[in-house]
């Protein structure tokens, strides 16, 4: 695990700000989806053990123990894609004096490329399934917080498109065409289950308002 979540906040901040590469895009997306899990989370938290919500305690417990699950899964993410951009730098250095160089630079160019393409694409898995708890959340959470539930959904899908550009950026430079299209085709379903998820849970919230 990165030892970035024994930082502050504002060393976070500070480091995302300054001229390093990490944390990049894929690594604030994936901190960013963590904060939309927390928002949801927090939500089927106020709901265990209130008055009023007692026939869907189950429901609240579980949405609870998923996203907290999310939330170890994103962190352990953050950790792999800031790894992997070490990975694809260190490609980047080999050595291409000779032939049979250039041939293993390439292969490892290639490797690294469709993992930096795997990665984000797992972060944005995760912040699908956090619109998922959200939407059933949205209609039975506790109504005196039931806004910080279309909160994580408005942040989860920002988080998932955000992740995404981790992924256009390295698409191109890939050769394997069917990796290539596989990867687009996600996209695309990620995308529209993302916006319908998000625009579910945001009206059921609008509803109880």
């Amino acid at each position: 695990m990165s030892d970035l979540f024994d930082q502050s906040l504002n060393e976070f901040i500070e480091k995302a700000a300054s001229n390093s590469p990490t944390p990049g895009g894929g690594n604030v997306s994936a901190v960013v989806g963590i904060l939309a899990a927390s928002m949801v989370s927090m939500v089927a938290n106020l709901t265990i053990g209130k008055k009023g919500y007692e026939d869907v305690q189950d429901e609240a417990k579980k949405a609870a123990e998923d996203l907290k699950k999310i939330i170890e899964d994103l962190k352990e993410l953050t950790a792999r894609d800031m790894a992997v951009f070490s990975k694809f730098m260190e490609a980047l250095r080999m050595p291409k004096d000779t032939e049979e160089q250039k041939a293993k630079r390439t292969q490892a160019m290639q490797e690294a490329a469709k993992t930096a393409t795997e990665t984000p694409t797992a972060i944005c898995r995760k912040c699908l399934e956090i619109l998922k708890i959200a939407v059933p959340l949205a209609s039975y959470g506790n109504k005196g917080a039931i806004s910080d539930v279309g909160v994580g959904a408005y942040v989860a899908e920002a988080a998932l498109r955000a992740a995404m550009l981790s992924v256009d950026i390295n698409l191109p430079g890939i050769k394997d065409q069917a990796f290539v299209e596989k990867y687009k085709n996600e996209r695309r379903q990620l995308f529209a289950d993302a916006d319908e998820l998000k625009l579910m849970a945001v009206a059921k919230v609008k509803e109880r308002l």
